[in-house]
């Protein structure tokens, strides 16, 4: 089944229920956003000479036509490759280059970023339309075209990767994959009635626009704030608006919501539930969370590869139940969602027993079919017929997994392992400490040392020996840091993942 085919599903069976609001202002009706989605994809075959399978990115802010135009590639056969909007123009160059695109989709504020990327592509460039332009409205004006019947397994979605170690990959992710994920959220990780909605306050390149699609599929409502980005007070103001609100946000938007003070009654009144991921939450933050929010929390683990699929911690499990298990709980990721198979492996793929440190292997139908012309990437991640996900964990007797960290991000000190999540726990202890990021330094005799990147409520700094104790209390001596780097803020990308490649460059530099 298309993807595109929830949409035309919608418009029959709830005609009149509004699809996507601007804030608070109502913008497409079901029938109305698949009227223009079908006009869109008309006009990108006639005026374009697309054909099923081309590549269309989108370089935009968030906005409703980012939502419009995926459901017109769509249903064109086209494949959708959102870009991160905060990406360097070179970097946007690589991207388009790699991926063939033969149009390209841009918001006004965007559209120098475009261009300046075309000056620096080595391959054919492709035709620029600046969402709300002539061209665009020129798009919107054709005939509504029939959808085009494709394949479960065809590419729906280019996902490219952060690339922070080196060029990103285009993760292929087909209708199959996003329908198994979509069925998987409803299922497990928030279920979702047509009078409710889906906010949208982290980028629609990522992950909030994966969850356009279950939302769509439960002919829920898309609000896109008029900002296009995330700020405290406007969500607020939209909590106060809509009823039945999620949303999905990187741990580090959570804790920024909570530290504006905007959360009270009326909004957590319109608040269903946030859908966290894509970084650790700490135990701390999530108890500090859960204070101001109540039990409407959900954390969900995947990866680009998996698409927001791996497993999920529901909001059950983030209630006290006094029994002394809520701290293990919040410290991991839940349990493997229903629609895929987790394993813990050992250095020849060998399922490890409970409770031992591997890579977490994943299988199932939201699995991507491999990295867009990278055959040895895809034959190296997805060997065995599972996904190597890059990340450490371990699962206990209950089942429970809990990440240790990337495996890249594991420091050798001396020969022995250390994991940075666990030390970011403790430091995060110390009330002062708003946020924390540990991370290995190189050493001529131990080979790497324990540096933790510290950014302070208010600022400053604090006293080596007041954190060294607070380690003492908690972990082996080998495992505190040997160095405090002290920021105001830690480098963040769009998503709001901390850069540890940053942050070791920032070690790196004398002082």
């Amino acid at each position: 089944m298309s993807i595109e085919a929830l949409l035309t599903r919608a418009a029959r069976l709830r005609p009149d229920r509004t699809a996507v609001f601007e804030g608070e202002r109502p913008v497409w009706s079901y029938r109305g956003l698949a009227r223009h989605a079908a006009s869109l994809a008309a006009g990108l075959a006639a005026r374009h000479g697309l054909v099923p399978g081309d590549r269309v990115a989108l370089v935009m802010r968030n906005c409703p036509d980012y939502i419009a135009l995926f459901f017109a590639c769509w249903r064109a056969g086209l494949v959708c490759v959102p870009v991160n909007a905060k990406l360097h123009a070179r970097e946007v160059a690589y991207i388009l280059d790699h991926a063939g695109a033969r149009v390209v989709f841009a918001t006004s504020d965007l559209a120098a970023t475009v261009h300046e990327a075309l000056t620096v592509m080595d391959g054919p460039q492709p035709a620029v339309v600046e969402v709300g332009g002539a061209d665009h409205r020129a798009l919107a004006g054709a005939d509504p075209a029939a959808a085009h019947d494709v394949l479960p397994g065809d590419p729906a979605w280019l996902f490219y990767t952060s690339g922070t170690t080196g060029r990103p990959k285009g993760a292929v992710l087909s209708h199959r994959n996003l329908m198994a994920m979509a069925l998987g959220y409803l299922a497990e990780v928030d279920a979702t009635a047509p009078e409710d909605c889906v906010l949208h306050p982290a980028p629609l390149s990522h992950g909030s626009g994966m969850y356009m699609v279950p939302h769509v599929l439960a002919m829920a409502a898309q609000v896109v704030p008029e900002s296009g980005k995330f700020d405290p007070a406007e969500v607020a103001s939209l909590l106060r608006h809509h009823r039945g609100c999620a949303f999905f946000a990187a741990p580090t938007i959570v804790t920024r919501l909570i530290d504006a003070g905007v959360i009270g009654d009326a909004e957590r009144a319109g608040l269903k539930t946030i859908i966290y991921g894509g970084g650790p939450m700490y135990v701390e933050d999530c108890k500090r969370a859960l204070a101001v929010l109540g039990p409407r929390l959900v954390q969900i683990y995947g990866q680009g590869e998996s698409p927001m699929t791996v497993s999920v911690l529901p909001r059950a499990f983030h209630v006290d139940a006094g029994d002394g298990s809520l701290d293990r709980r919040l410290a991991s990721v839940g349990y493997p969602q229903g629609v895929v198979s987790v394993r813990i492996a050992g250095p020849d793929d060998e399922t490890l027993p409970d409770g031992e440190v591997g890579e977490v292997l994943v299988r199932g139908d939201t699995v991507m079919s491999g990295y867009w012309n990278n055959p040895d990437a895809t034959a190296a991640t997805l060997r065995g017929g599972w996904l190597h996900t890059g990340d450490l964990g371990s699962l206990d007797a209950e089942g429970l997994l809990t990440l240790k960290d990337r495996s890249k991000d594991v420091i050798i000190t001396g020969g022995t392992n250390v994991y940075p999540r666990e030390v970011e726990e403790v430091l995060l202890r110390h009330e002062a400490v708003a946020e924390v990021s540990v991370f290995g330094r190189r050493h001529p005799d131990w080979g790497e040392v324990v540096v933790a990147a510290i950014a302070l409520r208010g600022g400053g700094t604090l006293p080596r020996a007041e954190l060294d104790r607070l380690c003492d209390a908690h972990i082996a001596r080998f495992k505190r840091p040997k160095e405090y780097l002290f920021l105001d803020t830690l480098p963040k990308n769009s998503n709001g993942k901390i850069l540890k490649t940053e942050l070791r460059k920032q070690a790196e530099q004398p002082t």
